[in-house]
C-alpha cells in the first residue's frame, strides 16, 4: 500500500505569509501522509495542537473520555480503513492510562500513530508534578519512538512515524513532541514518504515446506494476519485440499472477513486442554504470519504449548513478510487445483429461541446479523458458541481483543464505525470488561455511530472462576467475592442512558431478538443489556 500524495502546503500562499508553528506542520504533514482522523484526550502540553485543528481543515478528532478509550478506538480504526488514525495523549500519565490498548494493538499488529504531548524542554529540569519517562513507558508498545527536540524537526518526525506505523507487519509508532516545539516557529511540513513493501518469502523456503507437506504425516497449517484475507486463505484452502493439512487461525485475530459465501478458518481453541485434545496427532506445525502458540497461561503440570510434544515446528512466512504470496507460492509448488468461493446459496436460519444461551445467541446472531456488519468480541467466557455458531451469518468482519487485555470491545466498535460510515457495529461485550472502558459509550453517541452494544450480564468474572479451577487453586468465600460484581449489580441500562445512549434489557431471547432486530433499523447506538 502505497502512502497517499499531495501537494506540500508550504507551496500555498497563507504560509509563505504567516510563519507556522511545529504544531500546524504536524497537522499538515499527516494529512499529507493520509492520516485523517485523531482519537485525542489532549492536556495542557497538546493545546497547540488543538489550536491548529482550527486554522487547519480536513482532520477529524473524535474526543475520548479516558486515555484507554482513544487507544483501542485507534487500534479499531485502523483494522477497518487499512491505514493509521493519530492518537492525542497527555504526556506520560496520559499515555500510561493508554497503554493497555496500545498492547493490544501491538499484538494486533496494527498501524497507530500514537502523538504524546510532553513539558517544555526547558520545563523539564524543574521535575514538574507530570514529569515522566515517557520514552521508557512508549517503548514496549512502540515498533518506532522519536522525541523531537525542535519545531524545525516536527513535520519530518510525523512523516517517519507514519511509514514506520505502516512498515508490514504494522504498528505503534510514537512520537513525543515537548510542548515548546509545538508553540515554536519554523514548522516545516514533510512530504510522505514511500511504504516498503512486504519481503517475499524465498524459493527454497517454500520448497522446504511442500517437502514437508507431501511427507504426508498429518499435519497444520496455522494462520494469522494478512493471511486470513479471502485471496490468502483460498489459497491455504487449496493447500488443505491438497495435501490433507489442517487449517486453523491463532486464537484471537485483528480481522477475519467471513460469512456465506466466504472461505471459513476454524480457530484454535482458546484452552490448552481442548487444543491438544483436537490437535492430537499432529506431526508438523506450519506457521504463517505467526510464532508458535502458547497457552495463555502456565498451570501445575501442564505443557506450555497447545499442540504435541513431538510435532515439528516450521516457518513458512515470517509476520513481516509475504503471507499472501508465500501461500499462493506453496499452493503452486503443490500443483493444488484451484477452489471456487463457497456458494452463499439460499439460506434460511431460525433466531434463538426460550432461555439465554451462548448456542441461542449465536442463533440469533446467524440469523439477524445484517450484510457488512463488523462484529467486535469480547464477548469473553460466555462467547464460546458465537465465532462457529456464525460461519453462515451474512458477510461481515470479526475483530477481537489481541493482546489478553481487557476492556478493548468498546472503544474498538467506537473506532471500527468511525471507520466504517454506513455498516453497523455489532459489540458483543462482557459486562466485568466493559467495565474498563464504559466512556466509549459516550464517544459512540456524540459522534452518532451506528453502533449495537451487546452487553453479556452474568455479573461475574466468569473467566477467573475457570482460571481458578484450572490453576488447581482452592476457593473460599473471600476468593469468590473477588470474582463477583454482582454486589450491588451493575445497571447497564442506566449507565448507556447516562451517557447519552439509548438503551433496554433482554431477559429472554424473544426479547432480545426484537431488541436488536430493532436496533438494526435506527440510526445511532443502541445497547442492550442481555441477562444471564
Amino acid at each position: 500500500m502505497s502512502a497517499p500524495r499531495s501537494p506540500n502546503p508550504m507551496t500555498m500562499t497563507e504560509d509563505s505569509i504567516t510563519p507556522m508553528n511545529g504544531a500546524e506542520s504536524l497537522v499538515k504533514t499527516l494529512l499529507a501522509c493520509g492520516v485523517d482522523t485523531c482519537f485525542a484526550n489532549p492536556g495542557t502540553s497538546e493545546m497547540h495542537f488543538v489550536a491548529a485543528l482550527d486554522r487547519v481543515p480536513g482532520m477529524r478528532c473524535v474526543l475520548g473520555l479516558f486515555e484507554g478509550v482513544v487507544t483501542g478506538a485507534a487500534d479499531g480504526y485502523a483494522r477497518i480503513a487499512g491505514k493509521p488514525a493519530a492518537t492525542l495523549l497527555h504526556c506520560g500519565p496520559g499515555l500510561a492510562n493508554g497503554l493497555a490498548n496500545l498492547h493490544n494493538a501491538r499484538r494486533a499488529q496494527t498501524p497507530v500513530v500514537n502523538i504524546i504531548g510532553d513539558h517544555a524542554s526547558c520545563h523539564r529540569q524543574y521535575d514538574a508534578p507530570l514529569t515522566s519517562d515517557v520514552e521508557g513507558w512508549a517503548r514496549p508498545v512502540s515498533v518506532w519512538t522519536r522525541t523531537v527536540d525542535r519545531a524545525a524537526s516536527v513535520g519530518s518526525a510525523a512523516a517517519a512515524a507514519v511509514q514506520a506505523s505502516r512498515a508490514a507487519p504494522g504498528g505503534v509508532a510514537s512520537l513525543i513532541l515537548p510542548s515548546d516545539v509545538c508553540w515554536d516557529s519554523g514548522g516545516t511540513v514533510a512530504a510522505p514518504l514511500e511504504d516498503a513493501p512486504a519481503p517475499t518469502v524465498s524459493p527454497d523456503g517454500v520448497q522446504r515446506i511442500a517437502r514437508v507437506l507431501r511427507d504426508g504425516k498429518p499435519a497444520l497449517l496455522l494462520l494469522a494476519g494478512a493471511a486470513l484475507e479471502q485471496r490468502a486463505l483460498a489459497d491455504a484452502h487449496r493447500i488443505a485440499a491438497a495435501t490433507g493439512a489442517q487449517l486453523m487461525s491463532t486464537t484471537f485475530n485483528a480481522r477475519v472477513a467471513r460469512g456465506r459465501g466466504r472461505f471459513a478458518v476454524e480457530r484454535m481453541p482458546y484452552s490448552g486442554d481442548a487444543a491438544r485434545a483436537r490437535l492430537v496427532g499432529i506431526r508438523h506445525v506450519i506457521l504463517v504470519g505467526t510464532q508458535a502458540p502458547a497457552n495463555f497461561f502456565a498451570y501445575p503440570g501442564k505443557a506450555p504449548r497447545p499442540y504435541p510434544d513431538d510435532a515439528t515446528v516450521h516457518v513458512l512466512a515470517r509476520p513481516e513478510e509475504d503471507l499472501a504470496d508465500a501461500l499462493a507460492c506453496l499452493a503452486d509448488a503443490l500443483e493444488a487445483p484451484r477452489i471456487d468461493a463457497p456458494e452463499s446459496g439460499p439460506f434460511e436460519a431460525r433466531a434463538g429461541t426460550g432461555i439465554i444461551t451462548s448456542q441461542a445467541v449465536a442463533h440469533s446472531l446467524n440469523a439477524l446479523l445484517p450484510e457488512h456488519a463488523i462484529v467486535v468480541d469480547e464477548s469473553v467466557s460466555f462467547g464460546h458458541a458465537f465465532y462457529p455458531g456464525t460461519v453462515c451469518a451474512a458477510p461481515h468482519d470479526w475483530l477481537q481483543v489481541t493482546g489478553g487485555a481487557i476492556g478493548d470491545g468498546l472503544p474498538l466498535a467506537l473506532g471500527a464505525a468511525v471507520a466504517a460510515k454506513g455498516r453497523r457495529v455489532i459489540a458483543l461485550q462482557a459486562d466485568g470488561s466493559g467495565m474498563y472502558t464504559p466512556q466509549a459509550l459516550w464517544s459512540m453517541a456524540r459522534e452518532k455511530l451506528d453502533v449495537t452494544v451487546v452487553v453479556l450480564a452474568n455479573r461475574k468474572y466468569a473467566i477467573l472462576q475457570h482460571e481458578l479451577a484450572g490453576v488447581g487453586a482452592t476457593a473460599g468465600k473471600t476468593a469468590m467475592d473477588m470474582l463477583d460484581i454482582g454486589n450491588p449489580d451493575l445497571n447497564w441500562v442506566k449507565l448507556a442512558n447516562g451517557m447519552g445512549v439509548e438503551a433496554a434489557l433482554a431477559n429472554d431471547m424473544a426479547r432480545f431478538n426484537d431488541l436488536f432486530a430493532m436496533s438494526l433499523r435506527r440510526p445511532g447506538p443502541f445497547l442492550i443489556e442481555l441477562s444471564i
